[in-house]
């Protein structure tokens, strides 16, 4: 193995749906103990925005 390659280990070896069922029981855990953050509409649609700004290289300006 090169040096700069790195070897999946623990959870990135599992296969995505695994990951995906391990995933979801933290998920529903974290709802069950009313610690798990819920996106209003706008918070949202402001995090789309902001990730379609990084996706294409554009800056982030100031919202309206």
């Amino acid at each position: 193995m090169e040096q700069n390659e790195k070897s999946k280990r623990g959870f990135a070896a599992m296969n995505e749906d695994k990951q995906r069922e391990i995933a979801s029981m933290g998920g529903k855990a974290a709802h069950q103990r009313g610690t798990a953050h819920e996106f209003t509409s706008e918070e949202a649609k402001a995090a789309g925005r902001r990730g379609g700004r990084a996706r294409h290289g554009k800056q982030d300006t100031e919202e309206q």
